[in-house]
């Protein structure tokens, strides 16, 4: 499976966009209200999605100004890849954002998630536009 938020352009340099989501713990400024148990360091975080699932990431590689690579922590139900894609726009003083998620789900599973997943992949996209 595999869900691609709307591409955001965001107000704010490349680079500042870069290290913001490049630190986890800048994250819980992000998560909506269904999302509780916040925790994180730097490279990683766990939270609950209410009526969902109980999450766990971290950064296992990031890409200056251009990709960071996430991957499902181990006490998530099921492995996933999040990949958060980074483009200069406006000559370096606007960024277009997108989140990519994979994972090899069940079609139960899939059937279950996918709609949620995509709204909330969407939301955080829509939010990374308040990063200031």
């Amino acid at each position: 499976m595999k869900i691609e938020s709307d591409k955001v352009l965001v107000e704010n340099t490349n680079d500042k966009l870069f290290t913001y989501l490049s630190d986890f713990n800048n994250f819980s400024q992000l998560m909506p209200a269904q999302v509780t148990n916040w925790k994180s360091t730097a490279d990683e975080c766990s939270f609950t999605i209410n009526g969902l699932a109980t999450v766990g990431m971290k950064i296992i590689n990031k890409v200056p100004n251009e990709v960071i690579n996430i991957v499902s922590g181990d006490k998530t139900p099921f492995k996933f890849t999040l990949n958060i894609h980074l483009k200069p726009q406006d000559g370096g003083a606007k960024t277009e954002g997108q989140l990519l998620f994979e994972s090899d789900l069940n079609p139960m599973m899939k059937m279950m998630v996918e709609k949620p997943l995509t709204n909330f992949f969407n939301m955080l996209a829509q939010k990374m536009k308040d990063i200031k």
